[in-house]
């Protein structure tokens, strides 16, 4: 098998891929952009509460860091599915295309396939729960 291009390479890309879409879309779209007042507006704007952008935001923005480093993937990567879900939901009525005004629903689609095979892949070699873990096998 190829040195650079192996299963740990794969978890890593993937990882860092999703857990880069999960920070963007809470501190840049939704704390910067559209603010988090806006964004709860938009909530229920669409029929969801309001306190559900607070959630959706705190969500996002602690997956993405914890995939950014490669703590509890399984875990954060499950966590984010159904905030994906939700947006492929909410842009569900803009039809298929993401370029659609309003976004299509297939980003977010895709995006929860991300997740779902994240989970399967898990933290990677490269990944600050790995490195832990090595640690403290070296010490007992």
């Amino acid at each position: 098998m190829n040195r650079l291009l192996n299963p740990d390479t794969g978890a890593f890309i993937v990882r860092v891929s999703l857990g880069t879409v999960l920070l963007a879309h809470s501190l840049y779209l939704k704390l910067v952009v559209f603010t988090l007042p806006g964004t709860a507006q938009f909530f229920g704007s669409i029929g969801l509460p309001e306190i559900l952008a607070y959630i959706v935001f705190l969500v996002e923005a602690i997956a993405g860091v914890a995939l950014l480093v490669g703590f509890n993937t399984r875990i954060f990567s499950a966590l984010a599915i159904p905030v994906l879900l939700g947006a492929t939901w909410a842009h569900s009525s803009n039809g298929w295309l993401f370029t659609n005004a309003g976004g299509g629903w297939e980003y977010p689609l895709l995006l929860t396939f991300i997740a779902v095979s994240q989970i399967g892949l898990g933290d990677g070699k490269y990944a600050i729960s790995h490195y832990f873990l090595s640690k403290q096998s070296q010490l007992s």
